[in-house]
């Protein structure tokens, strides 16, 4: 049986996720955030980067900002896991106060690390989050697991960006006009290239299709709107969806939570 838990912090990006999949499947799709994970039980599978893997009880999963991936059980058991979602500006806030700060945000090699201290960093901060711990225990929790997890497991600058030309020109017109009807003939005249060019381009770059990419956008918005208490029918024509089921449908593949649960965890 499936069931989730969300939390949300109302006041920065600070999310986590508590929840038990046996038949739910993530469409493929990304955050905004670092997200970081731990598996409790059982074993879920994904696609990242490229490749498939899987992490089993006591694994940690490390996705970088923007990195597409999905998920699903492994087999018919099903798995448990703990989910912090920690936005880029706060992981650069807590190195800055940290002596020895970064000259760049970290970036994680490996989307799976097998790794006991920072499982039970991990696992601390969680419970702190959702537990209700004091504010002063749960800035010293997620400093601690930022920490060790750059120091245990990432890269310690940000490389090149991954594309540029026609692919970054793409980009930048869909997030200018994510709640347009933009057609494929439309974007590959604004990126200047074909549209086969395009779409191969863009998906070498950003691991999807340029309307998946959109769709994300779309989600992030709602997500943004649902947060400062707007109704989900509203939200969703204001983001582009059809209707209130069509949000609900890709919020629930996307995030493994439906708009309402997310709202009410503020």
């Amino acid at each position: 049986m499936d069931w989730s838990r969300y939390w949300r912090a109302p006041d920065r990006p600070l999310e986590a996720m508590h929840a038990h999949f046996e038949r739910h499947v993530y469409h493929r799709h990304s955050h905004d955030t670092y997200s970081f994970g731990v598996t409790e039980d059982g074993y879920q599978a994904f696609r990242c980067r490229g490749g498939a893997h899987t992490s089993a009880a006591g694994m940690v999963i490390a996705f970088n900002p923007d990195d597409p991936h999905d998920g699903h059980a492994a087999d018919e058991l099903g798995f448990t896991y703990r989910m912090v979602h920690i936005g880029p500006e706060l992981v650069s806030d807590v190195l800055a106060d940290m002596a020895g700060g970064r000259t760049g945000p970290p970036l994680f090699a490996s989307p799976v690390i097998d790794d006991p201290v920072l499982a039970r960093n991990l696992r601390n901060l969680h419970a702190a989050l959702l537990g209700g711990a004091p504010a002063l225990r749960r800035d010293e929790l997620l400093a601690a697991t930022v920490g060790s997890m750059v120091d245990r497991a990432a890269t310690r600058r940000v490389t090149a960006g991954r594309a540029g030309g026609v692919v970054e020109r793409a980009r930048r017109y869909l997030d200018e006009r994510y709640l347009d009807d933009v057609g494929a003939g439309e974007l590959a005249e604004a990126a200047g290239c074909s549209r086969f060019a395009l779409y191969r381009g863009f998906r070498r770059a950003y691991g999807m299709a340029p309307s998946d990419y959109q769709r994300q956008l779309r989600l992030r918005a709602a997500r943004r709107l649902l947060a400062g208490g707007g109704a989900i029918g509203d939200v969703a024509a204001r983001t582009g969806f059809a209707d209130q089921s069509h949000l609900t449908r890709w919020f629930v593949r996307c995030y493994g939570v439906s708009p309402g649960r997310f709202q009410r965890a503020g």
